[in-house]
């Protein structure tokens, strides 16, 4: 049996790398780095957050709590 995970639809893909860069940004705020592009520069782009990377951090995550809460809205509306 697989442990694999399927995300689907547009929204959820968001969603899911969005948790993805932050965790990334994390390990660049506690030094790690990679080759390519960091994720710092990616958040600050998509995102169009301004700041250092612990600001930039910090919006991230306030923006994934809010998402939570919509989703959680809307499950409990029964939109979803």
């Amino acid at each position: 049996m697989s442990d694999a995970i399927v995300i689907t639809g547009e929204a959820n893909i968001a969603f899911a790398r969005a948790l993805t860069l932050k965790a990334m940004l994390k390990l660049e705020c506690k030094g790690m780095t990679r080759r390519g592009r960091s994720a710092y520069s990616i958040v600050k782009e998509e995102f169009h957050f301004k700041g250092n990377k612990e600001k930039v951090l910090k919006q991230l995550e306030e923006f994934i709590e809010e998402e939570m809460h919509a989703r959680e809205e809307d499950i409990i509306q029964g939109r979803v």
